[in-house]
């Protein structure tokens, strides 16, 4: 075989092995592209344009606008900006924990409850599952009825019993209840859902080795099932903690924000800030803040879980 040859035979064994990997990558880029434009779009360049936004003093009322540097930053975390920072920061906390309670320990009592295969049980479950679907401005239309003062029914019902009515979405101490009553009767049913899921697909195994051994229907529960749904509890968790910091509709429809900033949440903080003050250099400053405190609690929340967690089930 001449050199004139080898060479060419080695181009074209360099050819055929660089042609199809290169194809193949420009498909898979092609592929990938519409997803990379929308997010660089509608995710991307938005919050780009809200860190610029941080930095001016932006009144939609003005025509014009400047760059004021970290002066919103200061008016934030050490001017009056804090104390109501802080007051959101509270309210939504309360609320977290509320709406966390509920889908997750109320959401597994009723998974134990209802772990039953029969057509009766099947209903039960679906009438506590049905509300999860229902708008949430439907939903808060109706309970602004069942909660009203003087025709709601909930008061209605503790008058036949001899209680007094109860101003729940006009007192300090009630109206966060209230709009959690409203969460509480839609959340419960996805919680229950996803633990019943869960609960399928736990082996009936570890059951029959802990009766064979003696164990109680309650060591079953904590050293078995408990355990085995720790994935399933920190799914929950995380989704269930992020879409509880992110509560508006509720707190927009019930309460908008009251009585006396009871209810005023990190979300509907925001809103005041930019569709009522206009100030959307304000409000572009307390969503990055609301952001890197979402973001640092879910990253906390996979570093602790990472030893608790068990994933074989």
């Amino acid at each position: 075989m001449t050199g004139a040859s080898l060479q060419e035979e080695k181009c074209m064994e360099k050819k055929s092995l660089f042609k199809p990997k290169t194809i193949a990558s420009i498909k898979d880029f092609a592929c990938v592209l519409p997803a990379l434009i929308f997010l660089a779009v509608f995710t991307y360049y938005p919050i780009g344009k809200l860190v610029q936004i941080s930095f001016t003093d932006w009144n939609l009322l003005n025509p014009t606008w400047q760059y004021v540097g970290l002066e919103n930053w200061k008016w934030l975390f050490c001017g009056s900006g804090t104390r109501h920072l802080l007051n959101s920061l509270r309210v939504t906390v309360l609320y977290s924990i509320g709406e966390l309670a509920i889908t997750l320990v109320g959401g597994l009592i009723f998974a134990l409850i209802f772990n039953r295969m029969t057509r009766a049980f099947s209903v039960m479950r679906a009438v506590i599952f049905v509300p999860h679907y229902v708008a949430m401005s439907s939903a808060a239309v109706v309970f602004l009825w069942i909660l009203n003062t003087d025709t709601g029914i909930l008061n209605y019902l503790l008058e036949r019993m001899g209680l007094p009515a109860v101003d729940w979405l006009g007192s300090r101490s009630t109206a966060l209840i209230s709009v959690l009553m409203l969460t509480g009767w839609r959340a419960v049913g996805y919680g229950m859902m996803i633990y019943l899921s869960a609960m399928i697909g736990i082996s009936k195994d570890y059951y029959e080795a802990a009766s064979l051994d003696g164990a109680t229907a309650s060591q079953k529960f904590w050293r078995i099932t408990l355990p085995l749904l720790s994935p399933t509890t920190l799914f929950l968790f995380v989704t269930t903690f992020i879409s509880s910091m992110k509560v508006f509709q509720s707190v927009d429809i019930l309460t908008q924000g009251g009585p006396y900033r009871s209810t005023e949440v990190f979300v509907y903080k925001i809103y005041l800030y930019a569709m009522e003050d206009f100030r959307m250099d304000r409000a572009s400053v307390i969503a990055i803040a609301f952001f890197a405190l979402l973001l640092a609690v879910t990253a906390l929340t996979f570093k602790v879980s990472q030893s608790s967690v068990h994933y074989d089930s």
